[in-house]
């Protein structure tokens, strides 16, 4: 994320010099300070989202986090309000997901979706406080990435240390394509709030899931936020990651483990509505290979995956990819991967961010030395049911829907299964 957000830029003025009390001076209306809402937030006020938010109980998220704001005294009890109702907001979603608590409604308890909104009232919420105490911009864009980052799982994935356990990290991401309809979930997120926590049974022994889920935004992964969640986990110590699996939605039909990974952007517009079309930027001060290379490769079990028996929807070993060859000018798809020189224009994941995170997360990998199996897995496009594919007119889930979402969860578990069982 950006260190200060655009909508922030409004703050600057919001601090006035304080008249002595001597001197009797006309009441002055403070200055109206309330933040644009972001592109994302302005699509919260859409039916569908509160339709969402009322049918999962997590309609009062916002407003008690608001409440809470409003409470605190100083920018520190506000960062600790901050961190706390972030965290709650992530083990809320969890919890609902894997059937602690009460569901909150009748929406499907499997869904991802009630996060996602619910995270964004919240950041609303935050960029429309005015506090009763001196706050900069830079303190405030603070506080929004805390908020980010403790109700996406990225500041607690608490591997376990021993001997006797496996350790696997697992990434999701938000919906994204809203503008097109706004209904849409991602089954990455609802399969990482599925997992996270859980403990996977193999031959080999038993295996701690932890996950997170990301955003879909270019400048969030400029700044690092994925490099920041997983370097803990991926340096050297007692918990140490034995494996990791960053997930996404991918092609209709169809489960693929990417082989390679490109050091390319291409360009399609992010949740933010904002395009980049460049070499993948790595944020100073994380550990990277120079020069950065152009090609980041997968060491999953991709031939074990492909065969073993995961679930109904076929999985395919993915060697496709597009570059420039050395030398040419032109991009060239190659079915087997890249030849020697080349420079990306897309991995098997394409050139967005399901790419990217790949891209990131495997040169983060080879940069610390991490000899683990880990790569990225495109699950099949979430699809709704006959008869309610039109957005205008559709509803917010029908039972096929939740039917193939449930089914995605359950196929990545398998397999991740297979992943873990061949971990040390």
């Amino acid at each position: 994320m950006r260190s200060i957000r655009p909508r922030l830029a409004l703050l600057g003025a919001a601090l006035l010099a304080t008249a002595p009390l001597a001197i009797a001076t006309p009441a002055v209306a403070a200055p109206d300070t309330t933040a644009t809402p972001t592109i994302e937030e302005q699509r919260l006020d859409k039916a569908a989202p509160q339709e969402i938010l009322r049918r999962s109980g997590f309609d009062e998220v916002a407003p008690d986090f608001a409440r809470a704001l409003a409470g605190t005294h100083s920018a520190t009890e506000a960062e600790r309000v901050v961190t706390r109702e972030g965290r709650a907001l992530w083990k809320h979603a969890v919890d609902r997901v894997q059937g602690r608590g009460p569901a909150g409604g009748d929406l499907s308890r499997d869904d991802d979706r009630p996060l996602y909104w619910a995270r964004l009232g919240m950041t609303r919420a935050l960029g429309e406080w005015q506090p009763g105490f001196p706050l900069t911009d830079a303190r405030r864009a603070a506080l929004v990435d805390t908020l980010e980052r403790t109700s996406r799982g990225q500041d607690s994935l608490d591997l376990p240390a021993g001997t006797n356990i496996k350790r696997i990290v697992v990434t999701g991401f938000d919906p994204f394509q809203l503008d097109a309809d706004v209904r849409r979930s991602n089954p990455s997120g609802a399969a990482a709030l599925a997992l996270d926590g859980t403990t996977i049974r193999t031959d080999s022994g038993p295996a701690r899931v932890e996950t997170a889920v990301f955003p879909v935004r270019w400048a969030d992964f400029a700044d690092g936020t994925v490099e920041r969640a997983l370097l803990p986990a991926f340096r050297p110590g007692p918990r140490r990651v034995d494996a990791y699996l960053t997930v996404s939605q991918g092609r209709v039909g169809r489960f693929d483990v990417e082989r390679t990974n490109g050091a390319w952007r291409g360009g399609y517009p992010d949740n933010a509505n904002i395009s980049r079309t460049e070499t993948v930027p790595i944020p100073a001060g994380v550990p990277t290979p120079h020069p950065q290379p152009q090609w980041t490769t997968t060491t999953l079990p991709y031939e074990r995956i492909v065969a073993a028996n995961t679930g109904p929807v076929p999985v395919y070993d993915n060697t496709t990819v597009t570059e420039i060859p050395a030398g040419g000018t032109t991009p060239v798809v190659r079915p087997d991967g890249p030849t020697p020189g080349s420079t990306a224009r897309a991995g098997g994941g394409g050139d967005y961010l399901s790419n990217e995170i790949a891209y990131r997360a495997t040169l983060l990998r080879d940069a610390v030395g991490l000899k683990a199996p880990g790569g990225h897995l495109h699950t099949p496009v979430l699809q709704f049911g006959p008869g309610n594919t039109d957005p205008a007119t559709g509803q917010v889930t029908d039972p096929d829907f939740v039917h193939n979402r449930e089914a995605i969860t359950a196929q990545v578990r398998s397999i991740l299964t297979v992943v873990a069982a061949t971990t040390r």
